[in-house]
């Protein structure tokens, strides 16, 4: 697996400064087109960008994104009448839909999210600075599809480091991320 990440970098940004630079709850079209280029300036400087520009334009990458904003789009993608991880974690969406669930959200006022259950009011004002960030990465790679994983990357690194200790090992039957704890 290792073989296949070539480069990457951790953006200096999350929902929360960006929230709090451009406002949160009430966010006007103009302040989402702001947060998106001030995220596509920072995606500007990853490191060996051209040579993901050239494996995304032949089709032979697909976004994983985890947590957060990701999966409360699959949440909504899927209709959920309420936030259900089993059903989030492992989802496909295409890029077109991907961009039609950041539109519409972009659209619905501070009311409307906190009234939808796979949004609430503990991120309502944080969801759209989210989007925001999604949208920055997928205008410079518009990857046709996009793997929810709602078990976090830090939980994945967790697991792999008590693998690797000896501390932890997977059942059978159970899903990579379940801890037995022996």
């Amino acid at each position: 697996m290792a073989d296949r990440i070539r480069t990457w970098m951790s953006l200096p940004v999350g929902v929360v400064n960006i929230s709090e630079r451009h406002g949160g709850r009430h966010i006007t079209p103009q302040q989402f087109a702001a947060m998106v280029d001030e995220v596509a300036a920072m995606v500007a400087e990853f490191p060996d960008g051209a040579a993901l520009d050239v494996a995304v334009a032949a089709g032979r990458v697909h976004m994983l994104g985890t947590s957060g904003t990701v999966t409360t789009l699959a949440g909504i993608h899927l209709g959920l009448p309420r936030y259900d991880r089993r059903r989030v974690d492992g989802t496909w969406l295409t890029g077109e839909r991907v961009a039609s669930l950041i539109a519409e959200l972009a659209t619905m006022d501070y009311a409307a999210r906190v009234a939808n259950p796979c949004i609430g009011r503990e991120r309502a004002d944080l969801v759209l600075a989210g989007c925001a960030i999604l949208e920055a990465i997928r205008r410079r790679w518009p990857c046709e599809r996009l793997r929810v994983a709602d078990r976090g990357l830090r939980e994945g690194v967790l697991v792999e480091m008590m693998a690797e200790d000896g501390v932890w090992r997977p059942r059978s039957g159970r899903r990579s991320g379940e801890a037995h704890h022996g």
